[in-house]
């Protein structure tokens, strides 16, 4: 059935722009990222009027961080995806209509992963566009639309194409699930492959800073050559540029498109 072919799909160039209007606001990291330029200021030029001409940094330092969030939020979302999955495939078996499936999964999802969690949110902003007179097929589109996951739009998509054939709709949705649910764990894999050496990263970006703090708190004096004066300015400027680009250079290295 073409329907079930789960091939992912080039993303639509306009998927970065919606998602960048779309994205929650993490007011902490930008409060994270003016402590860590204040650091830097101090540590790199032992003045803390420096993080007025470094501020600057905290634009891409947010972005970078709020990416790592959205994933983090991905990632917690399909694994509660496949959860609600389940549900709603058993209370169609059961003789539910598609729209008190789901309205019975949202129940089911807040029993299992309390009120706040983001499948039990996400569900019960379907339940209340059902409420509202919605389509079950609109409320799955803007689902998949605003989350960005992959497999959460193969579903509306799969759910809206048998929906209007008229087929077997538990038997299809299941056997969508099931390769769904194939594919994430093969995901799941070569994340848990990758974890290891994303944690060395975080180490690693977390050295130099230990380097200069021990440096100069065990040796007095031993950076005051590189403070205060344009010389050292300008090389310890040339120490931060290369170490960004590092920081840059790795995030290529280990952006791998799961």
């Amino acid at each position: 059935m073409k329907a079930l072919n789960l091939k992912k799909t080039k993303k639509h160039p306009d998927h970065k722009r919606h998602r960048l209007f779309r994205r929650p606001a993490y007011p902490a990291l930008l409060l994270e990222g003016a402590a860590l330029v204040c650091v830097i200021a101090c540590l790199f030029y032992d003045s803390w009027p420096a993080a007025l001409f470094l501020s600057p940094l905290l634009f891409p330092y947010y972005r970078r961080r709020a990416k790592e969030k959205r994933r983090q939020e991905q990632k917690e979302l399909s694994a509660q995806f496949q959860e609600a999955l389940a549900a709603i495939i058993t209370a169609l078996k059961a003789g539910y209509s598609a729209e008190n499936a789901f309205r019975e999964c949202r129940r089911e999802m807040q029993f299992q992963f309390g009120e706040k969690a983001l499948i039990t949110r996400e569900m019960d902003r379907i339940e209340k566009g059902l409420g509202n007179r919605i389509p079950l097929d609109a409320l799955l589109a803007e689902f998949a639309a605003r989350w960005q996951i992959e497999e959460i739009r193969e579903f509306a998509e799969v759910f809206a194409i048998a929906r209007r054939s008229g087929g077997n709709l538990p038997e299809i949705l299941g056997r969508t699930a099931s390769l769904i649910r194939d594919r994430m764990e093969i995901d799941t894999e070569i994340d848990l492959l990758l974890s290891s050496r994303r944690f060395e990263q975080k180490i690693m970006e977390g050295v130099p800073f230990f380097i200069i703090f021990y440096l100069g708190m065990s040796t007095e004096g031993f950076f005051d050559v590189l403070y205060h004066n344009p010389g050292g300015v300008i090389f310890m400027t040339g120490c931060l540029a290369a170490y960004l680009a590092a920081i840059l250079l790795s995030d290529r290295i280990m952006a791998i498109e799961l």
